[in-house]
């Protein structure tokens, strides 16, 4: 049946600091800073079709990273993403996730002066569905987390730093306890940022409104697709400070991200969103990204 065509690999490889791996042999450093204080950065990067999709603009936002957070990665934009689709091929995926994570590199200490030069550079790929299926066809339930997200002042939300997460993280285990789908966050202000591990957009009036970065939304990539595909779509979308009271009001609301997709937020903290089912807009921008993935990416 098969004849002519390769088998899977039995052993997953991960890209270990330039080197493929067998993920059974893949291991850090203790002395990882990243381990040790969170001082790294990652991107998640969906694999559809054998095609890895918008791979530059992950590259770049984890370029920016890197910038902001004076790690060296010591290879350029074209090496890196050789070996995002090294890994990829060497695990024969054709749908799925690769996890590309950088941390400054081993050494015990916070000063950097103290880390061994080189930055640690990890890219492995797996199997990934943030939300069942039934949440995606009958849109989530989410409750509002206490957990704020960080003020910029203390870590830039523009920045997908490993650290920043344990927030989001602390978040998400509230909505786990009250079985919601998902948790909103605010910012110190009180204003809607993210949710936990995605960006928010609502709908009023036929327009899509979505918090800026400014106000701690990360500047997501599927967020960036989205926005481009309503104007695309002839739909206004704008950046704009949202409230509860406006996520309350709203037509329709969804969230977005690389895990996540395009997914339907019907429901928070109690409150009905629109009729309580996803919308027809939502579905518009739904079917526009699914198509889109098909045929935007890196071929493998």
């Amino acid at each position: 049946m098969n004849e002519g065509l390769p088998e899977k690999p039995t052993e997953q490889w991960v890209h270990l600091n330039g080197k493929l791996t067998p993920k059974s042999e893949a291991s850090v450093s203790i002395y990882d800073h990243g381990f040790l204080y969170g001082d790294g950065a990652f991107e998640g990067i969906r694999v559809y079709s054998g095609n890895v999709f918008k791979l530059e603009p992950h590259l770049c936002r984890l370029y920016r990273s890197a910038q902001a957070l004076d790690i060296n990665l010591g290879i350029d934009h074209a090496q890196l993403q050789n070996r995002v689709v090294e890994t990829v091929r060497a695990n024969q995926l054709e749908s799925g996730y690769i996890r590309l994570s950088i941390s400054r590199g081993v050494g015990l200490g916070l000063d950097p002066r103290q880390v061994a030069a080189g930055a640690s550079i990890i890219i492995s790929t797996e199997q990934l569905r943030l939300y069942p299926q039934e949440m995606y066809d009958q849109g989530l339930d989410v409750i509002t987390a206490s957990t704020r997200v960080p003020p910029a002042v203390c870590i830039d939300p523009q920045i997908k730093s490993l650290g920043r997460y344990v927030n989001n993280i602390t978040a998400k285990m509230e909505a786990n306890r009250v079985g919601a789908g998902e948790a909103l966050m605010l910012n110190m202000v009180g204003n809607v940022a993210e949710a936990t591990g995605d960006n928010v957009f609502l709908v009023k009036h036929g327009e899509i409104i979505t918090p800026p970065t400014s106000d701690g939304a990360l500047p997501g990539i599927t967020r960036q697709v989205v926005m481009d595909l309503a104007k695309d779509m002839g739909i206004t979308c704008r950046q704009l400070t949202i409230t509860l009271y406006d996520v309350y009001n709203a037509d329709e609301a969804f969230l977005t991200g690389t895990a996540a997709e395009v997914i339907a937020m019907t429901k928070c903290d109690n409150r009905r969103i629109g009729d309580g089912k996803p919308g027809s807009l939502t579905q518009r921008i739904i079917n526009a990204f699914r198509a889109i993935t098909a045929v935007d990416g890196v071929k493998v």
